[in-house]
């Protein structure tokens, strides 16, 4: 097998090694421990020559200018106490300058703060140091908007909407009763890149949200084992195949009081994706995909009746559609349309009469974000370097040249003044931590605000990082990999191997960010001795659409055949011991390192499967029909993509992890695994964390990274 690196800088130790490796809180709590990465946070330009950021204590904000002079002190949290507590008329102690702060102006900033009851908008002036404006609401409040004219928020109150005026009124958009849920952002399951549910029109006069209706759906038992007598706690859980719930979209009218839905016809199933306000508050553009998710209309409807007004153009596909960015309007007349279409993600202009008038597909450049939108030019953040890079571009609207602004190889993040003159970078790399700066567009003046150093440096012996290139089994696609190297690597001895691995859409493991991505425990495991491995097989994120449909109707069968490439490779290695290979990974990861488990198990001894699928007929309705279709519809691919009917190939030792309180891959999952086991005479290990979710936080997790580690250890190196 021919082996292309990529570039094969190397991460050496920097302490002899008599040094202490890390334990496992450190590698597991970072920052916490004195590992993490320093940066500056809420970074935003208050002029287009002066940028603030929240200051290394938290407690104060930094003004730096283009004419490189700073005010440490610019405003600090005494300041904002101080006028909170005149205003409010309470006593005000604040940890840190509030990280929401936006600002309005370039005299006064808005932030949201908790009260000792009550939750307030506020608005700060910075020359009078006083609070200019206040709007007191529910603590309990949720997913809270202030309005374009500031003279309302909208908020969530458990399942309903309410509104809090400028006087304190409070009024009830909706009052629906338990499992119809209006307003949230978990609409959809958080599919379609949703993030919000409720959008206010541009002038402030209408409010548009969704209503999701999921009381067909049924009930999924957990249990709360924290009562005295454990008690069940359902909830709403659309399986692949079954009844999904019912969304919709609504107008409600700030003057009149009144809510209008949209007429939007078609199957109660279908998704409503990328909802988006018109320029003049009158219309309101919605992406309907159909639940089988291969064709998506575009439709405008009016907001006063709730009427179509114009289907504006479909989309259709052979696998799927994945809408998951709102219209970005240009005018009253243009818009941008992001899409896959033509085998990356990128934009498209449109005119309001559904007329494609341009496309700014550059290259194999992967459409990321906007920064900077006008009617002559958008910023944008895209990949390049085969997806391990993320930039800055520029593309002119009218000619459709596209232009990198951000020049350094690495993973980019960008704040741009509204001139568009400068812009704010983070940016980190293969062998940069971290570097902040004040650059121009054109390129010729940089102003350094942090070069931060290696976190781990003086502390630690950092393992040998390589990243490489892998042939994909299809003999053509290049594949980004990366290996973490022993502590103490000698070339000549035979060292355990584990592959970690996740192997789904929508992520990215290997990139080119600081040791290429890897992770504090990615690094303990190599202090311990071991080969790390890492492969972004077919599927995963980043490399466009054909890259990642590979996976339709199958899960998991390329992207095994990818992570077997790269296990060739790791054994045509001298130091890697054939005999000594595990796999590691949660939740697709999960699925991954069970079906490689079964499927070669000659291969891997060992395997820790976190959070698994084992069949995808118990994955819910958004993200495994897109994928898999129904069961009705592919009984072929579910029956080769089951786990279940492998399980008496297990050879090695595997340990299962499930968290009681998953609601995204449920405990059925890993149950119905060790049931098939008993029943063919095959043992397995498994752990259960009773009050955690989908994957294990906090403190709790160097429990879990113990258990990895010492599963490893214990099966595979000794």
């Amino acid at each position: 097998m021919k082996k292309l690196t990529l570039f094969a800088f190397m991460l050496g130790g920097f302490l002899s090694q008599a040094q202490n490796n890390l334990t496992i809180e450190e590698a597991t709590l970072g920052a916490q421990r004195g590992f993490g990465t320093k940066a500056i946070y809420g970074a935003q330009w208050r002029t287009n020559s002066e940028l603030t950021y929240i200051d290394a204590t938290y407690k104060a904000l930094v003004s730096k200018k283009t004419d490189k002079s700073t005010v440490e002190n610019f405003v600090t949290t005494a300041d904002l106490e101080s006028a909170i507590a005149a205003a409010t008329n309470e006593k005000v102690s604040l940890r840190s300058i509030p990280f929401d702060y936006h600002w309005e102006n370039d005299k006064e900033f808005a932030f949201t703060y908790n009260g000792e009851n009550d939750k307030y908008f506020v608005i700060y002036n910075v020359e009078t140091k006083k609070v200019s404006k206040t709007i007191k609401f529910n603590s309990s409040s949720a997913e809270e908007i202030i309005a374009p004219n500031k003279n309302y928020i909208v908020y969530l109150n458990k399942n309903n909407v309410e509104i809090v005026l400028n006087n304190g009124e409070v009024v009830k958009v909706t009052n629906d009763p338990d499992h119809v849920i209006n307003g949230s952002s978990n609409t959809h399951r958080n599919e379609f890149g949703i993030d919000r549910g409720m959008w206010i029109s541009p002038d402030s006069k209408k409010i548009l949200f969704y209503k999701k209706d999921e009381r067909m759906v049924k009930d999924y038992p957990l249990v709360d084992f924290g009562a005295r007598i454990a008690e069940e706690k359902p909830i709403k859980y659309p399986m692949a195949g079954l009844k999904s719930e019912e969304v919709s979209l609504h107008v409600y009218d700030i003057d009149t009081k009144t809510t209008t839905p949209l007429n939007i016809e078609g199957d109660k199933e279908q998704f409503l994706t990328m909802p988006t306000w018109s320029p003049n508050s009158e219309s309101v553009y919605v992406g309907v995909l159909n639940r089988g998710q291969n064709h998506l209309k575009l439709q405008r409807y009016t907001a006063a009746t709730g009427k179509l007004d114009k289907q504006l153009f479909e989309e259709k596909s052979k696998t799927y559609v994945e809408p998951n960015t709102p219209l970005k309007f240009l005018n009253d007349k243009e818009f941008i349309y992001v899409s896959e279409k033509d085998g990356y993600r990128q934009m498209y202009r449109y005119n309001t009469s559904g007329k494609q008038l341009n496309s700014y597909v550059y290259k194999d450049v992967l459409f990321k974000g906007f920064v900077d939108v006008s009617p002559k030019e958008i910023y944008y953040m895209g990949t390049a370097n085969k997806g391990m890079d993320k930039l800055l571009y520029k593309v002119d609207l009218k000619s459709g040249k596209t232009i990198p602004v951000t020049k350094t190889s690495a993973t980019y993040s960008v704040e741009m003044n509204k001139d568009k003159t400068w812009y704010y970078s983070q940016y980190t790399n293969f062998t940069t931590p971290n570097s902040v700066s004040l650059n121009t567009v054109n390129g010729k003046s940089t102003i350094e605000l942090l070069n931060a150093p290696n976190p781990y440096e003086g502390k630690t012996v950092l393992p040998k990082v390589e990243m490489v290139t892998i042939k994909a089994a299809d003999g053509k696609t290049n594949l980004n990999g990366r290996i973490l190297y022993p502590a103490n690597f000698n070339e000549n001895e035979k060292y355990p191997v584990m592959v970690y691995v996740y192997g789904g859409p929508h992520a990215q493991m290997v990139s080119n960010r600081f040791g290429g991505g890897a992770g504090g425990f990615d690094y303990y495991m190599a202090q311990q001795g071991f080969v790390v491995f890492t492969l972004d097989n077919r599927g995963s994120e980043n490399r466009g659409r054909d890259f990642e449909h590979v996976i339709h109707r199958e899960l998991g069968q390329n992207e095994m055949a990818d992570q077997m490439k790269g296990v060739e490779f790791l054994k045509s290695k001298k130091f890697v011991n054939d005999d000594k290979i595990g796999v590691y990974g949660w939740s697709f990861g999960g699925f991954m390192t069970t079906s490689l488990m079964l499927n070669y198990p000659d291969t891997f001894k060992v395997g820790v499967a976190g959070g698994p699928v084992i069949d995808w007929k118990w994955y819910e309705v958004m993200y495994g029909e897109r994928y898999m279709d129904t069961p009705e519809e592919n009984p072929e691919g579910y029956e080769k993509t089951s786990t279940l009917n492998k399980v008496k190939n297990l050879k090695g030792r595997l340990l299962m992890i499930h968290g009681a309180q998953d609601p995204v891959v449920v405990q059925q999952h890993s149950m119905e695994f060790i049931e098939k086991c008993i029943k063919e005479g095959k043992q397995v290990d498994y752990f259960l964390y009773p009050t955690h979710e989908h994957n294990v936080l906090g403190r709790d997790r160097v429990h879990l990274n113990a258990k990895i580690a010492d599963y490893f250890i214990t099966h595979l190196k000794k």
